[in-house]
């Protein structure tokens, strides 16, 4: 359902659906019992200035009985946020696609304490776009090529290429180069399957019996001396990862499985105490490149990060 009030600072209008009843009289009723608590007056307000509105863009008072409408839009008011220290490269744009290369630590999309900080936002901002929209997500501490459609009459033709799995990427990763105690040896190149699920009430994704449902092809491009750790040398490896599905943290659980867990991954194989962000140990994932055939003008094309991963180097 399209939102009647338009973006603004690059952030949407948040939608409200209004309950069918309850013990609220007023639209300004019910959204007192859900946030009254935190700020009334300012709830007040917005009704006093017709900036809550309904279906079709017209403004609710404080009057307004709750079974008028279904739907209600309004804007958040948010939080001040520190920006972060990272910037996003631009790698390609033309009147459908923009392709860029997000950093570290900054999500795709906004969410929880990041808003203004978040990919999208800061490119609706920056180049003045507010229909842009993300083709996929790429994890906060996932870097790399990150594909945003911005015009909505074609957005359609390229979201099917990745609901029919037409899209292919290619990431790569620091890990070890021999997969830790207890793990058996890997024959590399090497595929991963297995089922994977994650709920929104646990903030890891887990392995479980069934059908798989997550596929990788892992390959060890090299390896290297990756400097002292914990008292002795360390072998490193720079890995080639192709998902063939897109799981949440699929290439970091699928990496942990086999004893290869990324460096710097604080999720996986172990849960880490969370600490501020350490902006010189980001998570070493890139998603490294993108390739499909463009459904507009028929060609092959292949976009390509020019990140590297700061640990990918021989000491």
């Amino acid at each position: 359902m399209q939102s009647p009030l338009p973006v603004r600072d690059g952030v949407n209008a948040t939608r409200l659906r209004l309950p069918d009843e309850g013990p609220w009289d007023t639209a300004m009723d019910y959204m007192m019992h859900r946030w009254g608590h935190i700020d009334p007056q300012g709830i007040e307000d917005r009704f006093d200035a017709g900036e809550i509105v309904g279906e079709g863009g017209a403004p609710l008072d404080r009057g307004t009985p709750l079974e008028e409408h279904t739907f209600i839009w309004y804007y958040r008011t948010l939080p001040p946020e520190t920006r972060m220290p990272v910037e996003i490269n631009i790698l390609h744009q033309d009147e459908h696609l923009l392709v860029v290369d997000k950093p570290h630590f900054l999500p795709t999309t906004p969410g929880g304490t990041y808003i203004q900080e978040s990919a999208l936002v800061r490119l609706r901002n920056q180049l003045d776009l507010p229909d842009l929209i993300p083709m996929h997500r790429l994890d906060r501490m996932t870097a790399g090529v990150l594909l945003l459609s911005t015009n909505p009459e074609t957005r359609g033709k390229y979201q099917v290429l990745f609901e029919k799995r037409q899209v292919q990427k290619e990431y790569e990763c620091v890990s070890a180069a021999a997969p830790a105690a207890g793990f058996p040896a890997v024959d590399l190149p090497a595929v991963v399957r297995n089922r994977m699920t994650k709920s929104r009430s646990y903030l890891l994704a887990e392995v479980i019996d069934g059908e798989p449902n997550a596929e990788t092809r892992i390959e060890l491009l090299r390896t290297f001396d990756g400097g002292t750790h914990d008292g002795g040398a360390a072998r490193r490896g720079l890995y080639r990862l192709e998902p063939h599905t897109g799981k949440t943290h699929q290439l970091r659980v699928h990496m942990a499985s086999l004893g290869l867990g990324i460096v710097n991954d604080a999720f996986y194989p172990e849960l880490l105490d969370k600490a501020p962000d350490d902006y010189s140990k980001p998570l070493q994932l890139l998603a490294r490149g993108i390739r499909f055939v463009d459904p507009i003008s028929k060609q092959a094309v292949e976009y390509r990060s020019r990140l590297e991963l700061s640990e990918a180097h021989p000491a």
